[in-house]
């Protein structure tokens, strides 16, 4: 079984990473390794997602259950093909000054060995990799909402 574990500090709420992280259909906007992703049933703080993911020539697709618990933690599971176990979790842990510690912790065993094999050479570069996408993300939608607008009729 794969599991890896990255953390990074960030200069944002947990509110806002978590709404990023939470936002799913929008991942394949930003992350390098997601080709498709569509929420087919919403249930409260639970929903249920159809994702492709793309590792070079290989195309996973599986289905997941995401469970949202609002801003602490998000938890994404699947047991379905490709996996035999699939776990990942999003940690928002409320930081001095407005900051954050997000934690990504993901676990997964494929029912493919050789499958296996291939995504482990990758899988500790990618969590980093997902962890900078969703930071530049952040950087994107945040900072430039926390910019003053100029007043354009200024003389």
């Amino acid at each position: 079984m794969l599991s890896e574990r990255v953390d990074r500090i960030q200069p944002y709420s947990p509110e806002q990473l978590f709404d990023l992280a939470a936002d799913v259909e929008r991942y394949p906007e930003f992350l390098r390794w997601w080709v498709a992703a569509r929420v087919r049933k919403r249930e409260a703080e639970v929903y249920y997602t159809d994702q492709v993911l793309g590792l070079g020539p290989i195309r996973l697709e599986f289905e997941s259950r995401t469970v949202l618990c609002r801003p602490e933690r998000i938890d994404v599971t699947s047991n379905g093909p490709p996996f035999r176990k699939f776990k990942l979790s999003w940690l928002f842990d409320s930081r001095p000054g407005g900051r954050c510690r997000v934690t990504l912790i993901a676990e997964m065993e494929f029912r493919s060995h050789l499958l296996e094999r291939l995504v482990d050479k990758a899988a500790a570069a990618g969590m980093n990799d997902i962890i900078d996408s969703f930071v530049a993300r952040a950087r994107r939608l945040y900072e430039a909402k926390d910019r003053p607008i100029e007043n354009a009729s200024r003389k």
